[in-house]
């Protein structure tokens, strides 16, 4: 550290503002060029805390403060330790004896002040030593941040009476702090959802984060007097390699920290999309596009996997040396295992060294067992170990390969067993093919998780549906799952259904061949390996049909029907599809997608029971809805003329698209209505998952932009559009909205949106089609314009428009096809993640589908106009 030798050392006189930021700015670069030598972190995060004591004591002196013989300035938290990363908070305490006189308060004011105007980020107290003691007692995150304080400089006497108390067993004894320190622990994991996994993680706060290392180290520092990690191998409780470990975990973690730090102008511990690449870049990984952050991240994944199975064990052990919670209740479960209060514990600790399969016996005794909720220490211990020593993966032994089949088959795996074998690598250490997964990114704003804690809670929605309050939120799903014959093949196709992401090609064809290979070697027969194989290479061709295909199209539906083939396919692959999209994060799962799955089924259901061969009798279809519908008005009081007089100017798509109930709705509004005003009705009740919104007006140019950009303006996402038009130039538009959290609108926004939707088609207010800027996060993301024709029968066009997600999209593909005289007849808005993946439905002025020329004329200026758009909103 002799290289920073000259930043330690400043003359009085030297004490200005701009002097000290000069100093504070040449430490940033002394920091910067040590970091981009690779200089070990431990020894910059201990330079920069140096650094601050030396400019901290002098401004002390500056402001004559050295001059009462009774203050002492302390660093306290992170700073008392002597670890200060470049932009974290430089914590400190000043110790009074008692009261201050008038002279010494404005002298302490103004160093703070001054500390503030160089722009250091201080959090400061000033305290007696009664006033530190009574506060710490009452708050556990005061108590920590005392006894890590360190004396910068001032009155040692009085510091030492400060250290001596804050350190004694009256403070806090032993036994509160560290189940003060548990609890601590566990609201902070809660408040992540007990997940370390977030793709956008918080170094310190995230579960197996920096702040689990400390926690270990505070409890460490009050049991053995000692907060050096190296204290829990020289007292027993880590093996020396757990305990090197442990420190390189700690060090991988701050040196991500320190190259976030450099990269900021403010503290902030959030490894955010936006920061990612800059950080990998800076800690040296290479290659291109995103490969850099895949390397990052996934070293970062298994950091914090380690260092989460070293806490818990480690906590396990404070557990029993602090509380003495030994376990009285033994019992033995088979020859090579007892149960230990609640945590499963070997009787050999060889045990899976030399018998590797009994692993997964393990696994199998904590399917059996409810009581059960954990591993011992000494067993997690020992499983860590055998582990890293393994030549090969679990599943080349034939009696291994023995037990995952009878795993694979209770009907408990999918609970705490299944949590317990990703959480300690056991799947990792089972097949290479998980191996690969593990810590595997996903570079978009759709999957929260990466691949193996995404697929890993996929599998816990599937145990999730028998139970009743599962059921409650997901019936049809948990009434099918319950009739499933071979849910162990449902498992495995989860399992497998991402274990080619990351790969070159399409990872559901490559997931298929390997999940037909791998349960071909456990032993399944080959229809049980197909049918795993057929749910894997097919897994998202439900979620596309019913989100991006017009499933009210028969021919869609019975594509579909076709190539699920019986109904025992058909509810697996529902099962794994909800669960799917339920596993990607937690915001992703809405009433609207709910509606659409079962429509899709049910719609399906019927076409396989129908048999493929029976094609929809499309007007039998549309009498039945008509009279049905007339029923309903005619019990309204409307007579038969009445109704014959609104639907004759109706077209025969309307009736097809649209429910017995939603043409009764439409109907009894539309009688008496003058022609010359709009109509918009919404719907009381939610439809399909979602809001319905009608409009009914006369056909103006932009009317779909136009109302579309309105709906924005309200904050309302449009997940589905009917555009129809009546046989004398109306139309009549449906819309399904939801509000930004995926609910149906409340009540008490109904009219205010009713009423803007109104005045907009009375005075035939154009589209607002000004670009505004991109979120934070968009802007992490390329995603490039591409639009494709699907084919299709009929007079109608079926374009599907993958593009960037942006507040305006609907608006201006609306006003491209209103430019070159094109009408939209409907549409399936789908967002995933940054994605915006949406069909329209659209036809010519004379109802006409548009010719080759004519869609190669549109995909070129949809293509060209929303790259631009894109181009110019992330300028």
């Amino acid at each position: 550290m002799n290289a920073g030798d000259e930043l330690l050392t400043m003359q009085l006189s030297e004490i200005t503002i701009p002097n000290c930021k000069h100093y504070l700015s040449k430490q940033l670069e002394w920091l910067q060029d040590g970091f981009d030598k690779r200089l070990a972190v431990t020894e910059l995060v201990k330079a920069r805390a140096a650094q601050l004591d030396n400019l901290l004591t002098q401004i002390w002196q500056h402001f004559e403060l050295n001059r009462r013989s009774d203050l002492s300035l302390i660093a306290v938290g992170g700073y008392g330790r002597g670890e200060l990363h470049p932009k974290s908070d430089i914590d400190i305490l000043i110790l009074i004896p008692t009261t201050l006189d008038a002279h010494t308060q404005q002298q302490l004011s103004d160093f703070i002040t001054f500390l503030w105007d160089i722009k250091l980020d201080v959090g400061q107290s000033v305290r007696t030593l009664s006033e530190c003691l009574e506060l710490g007692k009452q708050d556990i995150t005061i108590a920590t941040n005392l006894i890590e304080s360190r004396l910068i400089t001032g009155n040692e006497p009085l510091y030492h009476q400060l250290s001596e108390q804050v350190n004694s067993e009256l403070f806090w004894p032993i036994a509160d702090f560290f189940r003060a320190k548990q609890a601590e622990q566990q609201n902070r994991h809660s408040h992540y959802k007990d997940s370390a996994y977030s793709l956008e993680p918080d170094l310190k706060a995230n579960p197996g984060g920096l702040r689990d290392i400390q926690t270990i180290a505070w409890v460490a520092g009050k049991h053995f007097g000692s907060s050096e990690l190296k204290a829990l191998a020289e007292h027993g409780f880590l093996t020396d390699s757990e305990y090197q470990e442990l420190e390189d975990c700690r060090d991988f973690l701050w040196r991500v920290r320190f190259a976030l730090h450099l990269q900021l102008n403010k503290a902030d511990n959030r490894l955010l999309f936006d920061r990612q690449l800059s950080v990998a870049k800076a800690m040296g990984y290479e290659g291109e596009r995103n490969e850099p952050v895949e390397q990052l991240m996934k070293q970062f994944f298994q950091t914090v996997r380690r260092v989460s199975e070293l806490n818990e064990m480690l906590l396990q052990l404070f557990n029993e040396a602090i509380l003495g919670n030994t376990a009285i209740d033994v019992r033995q479960l088979n020859r090579n295992f007892i149960l230990r209060g609640t945590l499963i514990d070997s009787c050999d600790n060889h045990l899976f060294a030399n018998h590797p399969e009994q692993i997964l016996e393990m696994f199998l005794l904590i399917a059996d067992n409810e009581q059960i909720n954990g591993v011992y220490s000494s067993t997690l211990r020992q499983l860590r170990e055998a582990l890293r020593q393994q030549d090969g993966y679990l599943e080349e032994y034939e009696l291994c390969r023995k037990k995952f089949r009878q795993l694979v088959k209770h009907p408990h795996i999918c609970g705490l067993a299944i949590t317990l074998m990703h959480r300690y690598g056991v799947l990792a250490a089972y097949f290479p093919a998980w191996n690969r997964i593990v810590g595997q990114m996903q570079f978009d704003l759709f999957h929260a998780y990466p691949v193996d804690e995404h697929t890993h809670r996929l599998i816990k929605h599937i145990h999730d549906y028998p139970r009743q309050e599962f059921h409650q939120s997901f019936p049809l799903a948990s009434e099918i799952y319950s009739r499933l014959e071979r849910p162990d093949l449902l498992l495995l196709a989860a399992l497998f259904h991402d274990i080619a992401k990351g790969r070159h090609g399409d990872h559901s064809e490559l997931g298929a061949i390997e999940a037909e290979a791998f349960c071909l070697h456990h032993g399944f027969s080959k229809p049980s390996a197909r049918t795993v194989s057929w749910l894997v290479k097919n897994h998202l061709v439900m979620s596309v049909t019913a989100q991006r295909r017009d499933i009210y199209d028969p021919d869609v539906v019975s594509e579909f029907a076709q190539l699920v083939r019986d109904e025992r396919h058909l509810d697996m692959l529902f099962c794994l599809t909800v669960a799917d999209i339920c596993a990607t994060n937690d915001e992703v799962w809405n009433s609207w997608k709910g509606a659409l799955m079962r429509e899709l089924y049910q719609a399906t259901l019927k076409a396989l029971r129908r048999g493929l061969e029976n094609p929809v009798d499309l007007r039998g279809l549309v009498r039945d809805k008509q009279h049905n519908a007339m029923e309903l008005l005619l019990v309204r009081g409307f007579s038969k003329q009445q109704i014959d007089s609104i639907w004759r100017r109706f077209r025969v798509d309307y009736f097809l698209r649209h429910t017995p109930e939603q043409i009764a709705w439409h109907s009894e509004y539309l009688w008496g209505h003058s022609n010359d005003q709009p109509l918009v009705l919404v719907s009381r009740r939610s439809s399909r998952g979602g809001t319905e919104i009608f409009i009914y007006n006369r056909d103006i140019p932009h009317l779909f932009a136009s109302v579309a950009n309105e709906m924005e303006q309200k904050n309302l996402n449009i997940h589905d559009a009917q555009i129809m038009s009546s046989r004398d130039g109306y139309v009549l538009d449906t819309f399904i909205v939801l509000e930004p959290d995926g609910t149906p609108i409340t009540p008490e926004r109904q009219h205010l949106i009713k009423e803007s939707l109104i005045t907009m088609l009375h005075f035939g207010r154009p589209a607002t089609l000004e670009p505004r800027p991109l979120s934070r996060q968009i802007k992490q993301f390329s995603v490039s314009t591409h639009v494709e024709f699907l084919p299709t029968r009929g007079n109608r066009t079926l374009m599907e428009l993958i593009t960037l997600d942006r507040p305006g999209l609907l608006a201006s593909v609306g006003a491209v096809l209103q430019s070159l005289n094109y009408s939209i007849q409907g549409s399936k808005i789908t967002t995933i993640g940054e994605r915006a993946e949406d069909l329209f439905i659209i036809s010519k002025e004379d109802r006409t589908r548009l010719n080759q020329q004519e869609q190669q004329q549109l995909k070129a200026l949809l293509e060209q106009r929303l790259d631009q758009e894109v181009r110019s909103q992330t300028r």
